[in-house]
């Protein structure tokens, strides 16, 4: 029992833990969106999880969508195995100064990752909630 709720735990907090940095990559691509050359950065949130829990939720099949293109060169996470390899986001039209911000569309992603960090974070809370709920009432029993 302890070790099927560990196990869930786990792979929500390795979900929140990537919705984290991934909300700081976003908020980083809005930050630099009128610096000159810079190319907006993300990652494939679904690889992510999977590489990180090592795939293991069984039947459970994550979907999520990624609007990039190229593996970025040298991206981080190749050396650890842990963390999101990093892809350069693919400019929807081209800029004079190189910057392949779009902002619709960081936006639009930064206000979705918020959305499922904030749903990540209110399973834990319920899950936790619920097994402190199962064991005070198993105990007055």
């Amino acid at each position: 029992m302890i070790n099927r709720l560990t196990t869930a735990l786990d792979f929500q907090t390795q979900a929140l833990t990537l919705r984290a940095e991934r909300q700081r990559l976003i908020a980083s691509n809005i930050a630099n969106a009128d610096t000159p050359g810079y190319v907006a950065r993300d990652f494939n949130f679904a690889q992510a999880l999977q590489q990180a829990t090592g795939g293991s939720r069984g039947g459970f099949k994550l979907d999520e969508n990624a609007a990039l293109a190229t593996p970025s060169p040298g991206g981080r996470g190749e050396g650890t195995g842990r963390e999101p390899r990093l892809n350069y986001a693919a400019a929807a039209q081209s800029n004079l100064d190189r910057n392949s911000v779009d902002m619709d569309r960081e936006r639009a992603s930064f206000v979705d990752n918020a959305l499922r960090y904030e749903s990540t974070l209110r399973f834990i809370s319920s899950s936790v909630k619920t097994t402190l709920d199962a064991m005070k009432s198993h105990t007055q029993s």
